[in-house]
Formats: C-alpha cells, structure tokens, sequence
C-alpha cells in the first residue's frame, strides 16, 4: 500500500467522501443524484471516484499527472463524448471544472485472457478524430522522451537501447495512452477502456506497449503478462504490421517505461520501484 503525506495510505486517501462544496457542485449540475449515496470506487492512481446511482463522478487531482501521463479533464470529456456511443468508452453525462460524470459500466477490472482487449484497441485504432494531442513516434522520439524522462530521475538506469531507425507512424490514430489493466472494464458488451485522461494522437504500438508492460501488469493485476498470454494478445490483435512494429520498438518502450517508474519512486511511490525492476528484467 503507497504511502503518502502526513502519513495516511493512497487507499485511505482515495476513500475519503466528497467535500460539501464538491458535492454540492454535482448535485446542483445533476440533481437527480440528490439523496443518493457516493460510493468511493477503488481503481486508477491519479484521481478519486465515487459511483452515485448509475453515475461515476470522477474528481481530477491536477498534481497527479506525470511527463507520460497527463491528465486533462477536457480530454477525457471529448473522448467519452466520440467514443461512448460506439462502446468503446463509458458515455459521458456532464463535465464541470475540474470534474466529470459518466455512465457506470457494468463488469469486472480485466484479470485475464487477452484476446479480447487486443480486438477492443484494433477497433479503437480505426479512429482518427481531429484535435487531440499528438504524441511522440518512431524510435528518434520515443528515445528522445525516454532520456528526458530519465534525466529526471535520481535513480540512474542501465544504458538506453539503441535507436532502431523506426520513422515515424505514417498515419497516427486516436489512442488511450493509459491502456492498463485497471482501466479495463471486463462486461457483458465486453470489454471497456476507462480513465481517458491521456488520449491522444499517434501510434497504435503506444497501447499494446503499455498494456503488455510487465510494470503496468505487476501494479495493476499483481503479476506480469506470461509469454503465452502475451503471444495470445499479439496474435489477436488483426493488423500484423502493427504487432511487428511493436516488437521492434518493444526495448524502447521498456526502458521508456522503467524511467517513468523511476520517476514515480522518486515522488513518493515506493511500489514503482519494484515496478521498475519488473520492466527492466529479461
């Protein structure tokens, strides 16, 4: 359990009910919820969730976002806004400052068989809305990142991957850029992508590196992803150009994602460091 300020666990934290100006906020902009209980939801690492009826509100925390992983609370409402309607994301209800309401999606946090979250990004993959932030592509960038990143770290990592001479993604599409296991809803549609707080524009290899990352797989499910669980996923997923570009980007991925766990430690997220040795192992 992370321990943060004055002593009280992250989980504590996040179990806290809404201030009265929050909730009056809420119920002033949908007061339907008025008289129902806030039910403090468990899940992402970044902000606080509370499930009213067959409403999540969610309370976005602007200290919490990361060099990887922003947190914007418009983007997320646009996201939920295109993708709710084809299933691909919970529908939103209402955005405020600061704030947002969507609908519960019914299920369970993803635990296994990875087919089908590798068919869900496919389907994701297809769109290419406008006006979202573009992201770093190709092996020139995301090494550029990577070291960025790293250098911000009081923990030293071992010595970056080479440059594989990747270009760039010739036709970026909309992707999650948080695809972790906690944000993935297991339901009777199927599965579901929450927490859209990072989406953004670029390569599709972005999810499938973040959602095979044994970091991301150690802190969010307990364990990392099998060889054959990971072999299962990849051969699901349907364009075999995109897993074979993945595979030659993958050490760059890692070690992008080790310097972010180094990053995290640094901050007060003492998990993140075992995390990180999760990454960088063989």
């Amino acid at each position: 359990m992370v321990q943060i300020g004055g002593g009280m666990s992250y989980a504590a934290c996040r179990m806290t009910p809404p201030s009265p100006a929050f909730l009056k906020t809420v119920i002033d902009r949908l007061p339907a919820l008025n008289g129902q209980p806030w039910l403090p939801l468990p899940g992402g690492r970044t902000n606080r969730l509370w499930r009213v009826g067959q409403a999540v509100i969610k309370a976005y925390d602007p200290a919490a976002a990361s060099p990887l992983f922003p947190n914007s609370p418009a983007a997320e409402a646009r996201a939920l806004a295109l993708l709710g309607p084809l299933g691909l994301a919970p529908g939103l209800i209402a955005a405020g400052d600061g704030w947002l309401a969507y609908s519960h999606v019914a299920g369970r946090v993803w635990q296994a068989d990875p087919a089908p979250v590798a068919r869900m990004l496919a389907r994701l993959h297809q769109q290419r809305p406008p006006g979202f932030r573009p992201v770093a592509s190709g092996s020139a960038a995301l090494l550029a990142q990577a070291q960025a990143i790293a250098a911000a770290c009081r923990t030293r990592l071992p010595p970056a991957p080479p440059d594989p001479g990747i270009p760039p993604v010739p036709g970026p599409c909309l992707i999650h850029a948080d695809a972790v296991a906690g944000n993935l809803i297991d339901g009777p549609g199927g599965v579901t992508l929450i927490d859209w707080q990072c989406p953004a524009s670029g390569d599709p290899t972005e999810d499938l590196a973040t959602f095979l990352s044994p970091a991301m797989q150690w802190l969010y499910r307990g364990s990392v992803l099998t060889a054959q669980e990971t072999g299962a996923f990849l051969a699901a997923y349907p364009d075999p150009a995109v897993t074979a570009r993945y595979l030659r980007l993958r050490p760059l991925y890692r070690w992008r994602m080790a310097a972010h766990c180094l990053w995290k430690a640094d901050r007060g997220a003492p998990d993140y460091a075992q995390a990180a040795a999760a990454e960088l192992a063989p």
